[in-house]
């Protein structure tokens, strides 16, 4: 039976291909996709320096989630979004959280009413996945019958610091503080919020793609999938899969 599969986004400054990539192979094996925002109705966009290049036309998005990318911005779908506030987690049944690093992404990483509705959909006991900076929304999100992070005493992977470090001494004398979403790093809140981190192997250049994993590194824990970048994209989304097909 085709899964119903939540991703909350927001407005702008997401990941290209940790949307695109997940977006185009859950569609492609029957499943149907729901993007959320902020506020019903927003259609969303990714971070548009990932399509043009990040510095000097590099560091964007490999061509293959750009064309995904230019495909789901026609899906009806990604214009047809309804809002976090007003989800009812129960009518899905798997969630996935992409990353990004760009401004617009603390709009989506900071949000309290967001948090609150992974919360909720943790607890259904259902499939969820996270990658790069998406394991930050899990990190944040916590229950209160616990006062523990949904992350707590899970094995994770995610945005490493040396990736997310080595990005922005590339690039800051130009753009700053734009691979520095946040004060801390990635890897330091996740472990904050008591989660086990694998890094998985050292990698800064090589990406997994449609036919070739070997690069790529993503982690399953029970019911919960995670990965580090959009390297990782591909392989992430496969494993995802396999928790939504049933055994035979």
């Amino acid at each position: 039976m085709p899964a119903r599969v939540l991703m909350p986004l927001p407005d702008t400054d997401f990941d290209t291909t940790e949307v695109a990539v997940p977006w185009k192979l859950l569609t492609e094996a029957g499943h149907q996709v729901t993007f959320a925002t902020e506020r019903a109705g927003t259609v969303p966009a990714c971070d548009p320096l990932l399509l043009s290049g990040v510095l000097f036309g590099q560091l964007g998005a490999e061509p293959e989630p750009k064309q995904f990318y230019q495909a789901l911005t026609r899906a009806p779908e990604f214009s047809n979004t309804l809002a976090w506030g007003d989800l009812d987690v129960s009518a899905f049944d798997a969630l996935l959280l992409p990353g990004g690093h760009a401004p617009g992404m603390r709009q989506y990483l900071e949000s309290a009413t967001l948090q609150a509705k992974v919360v909720a959909f943790v607890k259904t006991g259902k499939p969820f996945a996270a990658i790069c900076h998406g394991p930050l929304v899990l990190a944040r999100a916590v229950d209160p019958a616990t006062g523990r992070s949904v992350l707590h005493g899970r094995i994770t992977a995610c945005l490493p610091t040396y990736m997310e470090r080595t990005a922005y001494w590339l690039t800051a004398w130009k753009l700053g503080r734009y691979y520095r979403t946040s004060p801390a790093y990635v890897e330091a809140e996740v472990r904050a919020a008591g989660a086990e981190l694998r890094q998985g192997p050292f990698e800064l250049l090589r990406r997994g793609t449609r036919d070739d994993d070997a690069p790529a590194y993503a982690l399953v824990d029970g019911n919960y999938v995670s990965a580090r970048w959009p390297g990782d994209a591909y392989l992430f989304t496969r494993r995802l899969l396999e928790l939504l097909t049933p055994a035979a």
